[in-house]
This record gives C-alpha cells, sequence and structure tokens, in this order.
C-alpha cells in the first residue's frame, strides 16, 4: 500500500498487512475477507487514508471469487497456483479444439492457473456452491466492490480469466456455453477501458477503511499490468519479475496467440497487449533450498555439473503442474552451496527460456537492458546469475512496489486528467542501478536444457526449448 504525491510521484507513506494463504497438497485458497483485512490494516498504518482523494488496486491474477446474493463469499478463492483445476483446464483446451484454437480464442492456452479452469473445477467437485454464486469475480474486483458496490473489472486483469477474449476486446460467449462452464454472462462483472472508473468509495466503505466518501476508484489492474505502466517497456525490452513466483513479459501493439502455450496473451492496463510468460517457482524454491541445505541465502560455489530444476510446486513453464523438484549431477564431493547455485540457475534459466518466447510477439534487442523487479531483485546473486545467464544489461529498478505504484498511477491519471504514459514519464518509477552485460554462460545453459528435456521425456511432455 503506498500514499503517492501526484504531482512528483514521491511516496509519503506505506503501509503493509499479510494476508493467510491456505492449502495442501494442490490447493492455494485464501478468504477474500482475508483481502478486506489487510487492506483495511495497510490504510491505517499509512495514516493517511484520510487524505487519499483516489485509489486504486492492483491484485494478484487469476484468482476466483464466488459471492452469493448479498455479495458474500461463498468459499476460499482457489489462486493462481491452485493446481487441483489441471484436468478441467485440459479438457476446456480440449473442448476448444486443442491448444492452438485456445490461444487463436482467448490469447492463450489454458491451464490450471487461469479463472475459467477454477470456476470449472468449482463445478465439478463442489456443484452446490456453484449452484448458489450471483457474482463471479477475480481478487482485485472483489476489493473494488468492497469500496464500490459495484462489479467491474480492467482489460489487463480479465484476460487472465480464459473467459474474455483479448483479440476481440469482449467476453467469448462460446466459451461461457462450453458445457464445462455453463456461467451466465450476467455474473460477471463490467470490463473498464485503460483510465477508466470503477466508482466512488461508498460511505461504509469510508467507515471501514479510513478513507474519504465520495473517494475516486480507478479500474485497477492484474499484479503484471500494474507493475508494467510503471515500467513503460520501449520495443525490446523485457521485465523479470522475481517473486514468490516469477515471470516475464513485454509490452506489444497487438494481441498474441501462442499455441505452444509458452506465452499468455494478456491484454495491458494501458490499452496495448502485455505477453507474459509465468512460472510457479522462484525466490520460494531458493529460500527452501537454503533452509534444507542449512547454507545463507548467497552463500554459494560454482555449481559443477550440478543441475536443479526446483519445480517445488509443479510448473506452469513448462506446463507440468504436477511435476516436483528434480537434482543431478551430484557427487561424493559436491559442495551444498553447489547445490544453492544450482537451484538460482534452474529458476533464472526457466525464465531466460520463456523470455526467448517473447521474440514472436514482442522482438527482443539483446543490447537493451533486461529490467528486473520483484523481491529477489534486490539479492546480488540473483543478479549475477542473470546477467550471466542473460548476457543481457540488467536494470535493477529501485522501486521495490512496482504493483502498488502502478495503481497508484492509475488514481493519479485520474485526478490529473492525464495519460498513463504521461504519468509514467513524470513519476520517473523506472529509474534504478543499471548493470553491465556480462559473457553469457552457454555451457551452464546447455547442461540445464539437457536435463530439462530428460526430465520432460520421463514426464511425456514436448521439450524442445525455445531459443
Amino acid at each position: 500500500m503506498l500514499v503517492v504525491d501526484t504531482d512528483d510521484g514521491r511516496v509519503v507513506a506505506a503501509g503493509a498487512a499479510a494476508h493467510e494463504v491456505d492449502g495442501d497438497g494442490g490447493a492455494r485458497q485464501t478468504d477474500p475477507r482475508a483481502w478486506e483485512r489487510s487492506l483495511a490494516g495497510a490504510l491505517a498504518q499509512t495514516g493517511r487514508a484520510a487524505d487519499v482523494k483516489a485509489l486504486s488496486v492492483g491484485g494478484q491474477q487469476h484468482g476466483l471469487v464466488v459471492l452469493d446474493e448479498a455479495g458474500r463469499p461463498l468459499r476460499p478463492a482457489p489462486l493462481w497456483n491452485d493446481t487441483r483445476s489441471a484436468p478441467d483446464a485440459q479438457a476446456l483446451v480440449d473442448a476448444l479444439g486443442g491448444p492452438a484454437s485456445a490461444a487463436t480464442r482467448v490469447g492463450s492456452v489454458l491451464t490450471a492457473a487461469f479463472t475459467v479452469a477454477h470456476w470449472a473445477w468449482l463445478r465439478r467437485t463442489e456443484p452446490a456452491v456453484a449452484a448458489a454464486a450471483r457474482h463471479v469475480l477475480l481478487p482485485h474486483d472483489y476489493l473494488n466492490f468492497c469500496l464500490t458496490g459495484r462489479t467491474t473489472t480492467d482489460r489487463s486483469d480479465v484476460s487472465g480469466t480464459g473467459w474474455w477474449s483479448p483479440r476481440d476486446e469482449a467476453y467469448a460467449e462460446d466459451v461461457l456455453a462450453l458445457a464445462q462452464v455453463q456461467l451466465d454472462r450476467g455474473k460477471l462483472a463490467e470490463v473498464l477501458p485503460p483510465g477508466g472508473v470503477a466508482g466512488e468509495v461508498m460511505a461504509a466503505a469510508a467507515e471501514r477503511f479510513g478513507l474519504a466518501a465520495g473517494a475516486l476508484v480507478a479500474c485497477g489492474a492484474g499484479d503484471n499490468a500494474a507493475a508494467a505502466l510503471v515500467l513503460d517497456l520501449a520495443p525490446g525490452e523485457a521485465a523479470l519479475s522475481l517473486g514468490t513466483s516469477g515471470t516475464v513479459y513485454a509490452t506489444a501493439a497487438a494481441p498474441s496467440a501462442d499455441p505452444t502455450g509458452t506465452v499468455a496473451g494478456f491484454a495491458s492496463a494501458d490499452g496495448r497487449f502485455l505477453p507474459l510468460a509465468c512460472t510457479l517457482n522462484a525466490t520460494l524454491a531458493v529460500d527452501l533450498t537454503c533452509e534444507w541445505l542449512g547454507v545463507a541465502r548467497e552463500d554459494v560455489v560454482p555449481s559443477s555439473g550440478v543441475v536443479f530444476l526446483p519445480w517445488l510446486g509443479g510448473e506452469r513453464t513448462p506446463n507440468v503442474p504436477t511435476a516436483s523438484g528434480t537434482l543431478t549431477g551430484l557427487r561424493y564431493g559436491t559442495d551444498r552451496r553447489a547445490i544453492l547455485q544450482a537451484a538460482y540457475e534452474g529458476v533464472v534459466a526457466t525464465l531466460l527460456e520463456a523470455q526467448g518466447a517473447l521474440d514472436q510477439w514482442a522482438p527482443q534487442d539483446p543490447a537493451l537492458p533486461l529490467l528486473l523487479v520483484g523481491g529477489g531483485a534486490r539479492g546480488r546473486l540473483w543478479q549475477e546469475t542473470v546477467r550471466r545467464l542473460s548476457g543481457r544489461p540488467v536494470l535493477v529498478v529501485e522501486q521495490a512496489e512496482l504493483v502498488a505504484y502502478g495503481a497508484a498511477m492509475q488514481a493519479g491519471a485520474l485526478l490529473a486528467k492525464s495519460s498513463l504514459p504521461e504519468v509514467a514519464r513524470l513519476w520517473g518509477g523506472r529509474k534504478g542501478l543499471l548493470l553491465g552485460p556480462v559473457e553469457r554462460d552457454d555451457a551452464v545453459l546447455a547442461r540445464i536444457a539437457s536435463w530439462r528435456r530428460t526430465v520432460l521425456a520421463y514426464l511425456g511432455e514436448d521439450a524442445a526449448p525455445h531459443q
């Protein structure tokens, strides 16, 4: 949560509040009311909630929030990394005529992450709950609903549902009518344009959250799309985000449709498009490896032939939701610090493989920097590993809370009656430390690619790497 001065983009206050994620096995879910409590707590921490003239919410994509007629959550919301819907996603892809047809229709080859797969899972496993649903929302839509009483969304977030077409800029009525879906269009949110207004803060919400009644609420955005507003990526650039999960994305003038499923064809929050690849495993996988090995986070030695694919929560890119971590190259004399280095390399190589797949829709210029963002971007070893395995310059973006800052840009643009690119240039949110390129470590990349092919062949998946 950031409170920002709209004149120059200066952060004047910040707040944060955690919420729990429950589940075991493939389940990952959160009670939406926990997000309400977190929003209230974070606003209170800032000490400036009553001064806010406009606000916007940037939220995690894909989650499924189902509400009853009174607007109350019917169950915890399955999140983007809940893999219980993997068989439902496959059934939906088959029903749409296969991967290429699915990508053409809704911009992406559907995986367990997509909201439509969660909905199909809910209809299959909890039909009474699905039948009782009167509103079907995304996480950021739910908070907008709590603030304004209106059910709205934006094109960036809805493009991750699987039931909205970036190509057509409309809900895909044929997807909603599929036997596995059967979802009434009237239960879905109104899709607002970039710069759209979701409404005003209601009196009851003002009292609940400490805000001023009547404050404007912008349309909001999906998390990566909000971050992309701040970065204002130029042609040839890409952002690599290191959080619990990893993402790599670029901006494009036209929608993408990747039949391999590596690239998701999302819409951006500024009216363009945001081809993006996402991995389920990034900093959390490395942190767990540190814990298991009993070594400090940056206490490494060269991997020396050790290869570790830390797909500890299954994986989305490549799409192997039931996969687990795999390790090869161990010897009697292997230093456990080499295993930790291999974990870093496995995460980064997976992201860079996905980044290479962006070329078809957002051609990459290796002379331009990769913009490194997310919690892992602060880590020296993360920075060094990205430079060594990419061979590209790296810009470590200074602003740590890019999603919140991008959302603040939406609110600021409303108040200033300015365009989002104008606000991005005025606020200068993409500044940071530029690190020059180093020679690419092709030997490590080749070892990882070889082991990935072996693992995917064992799992029965197509292992052709994107280079």
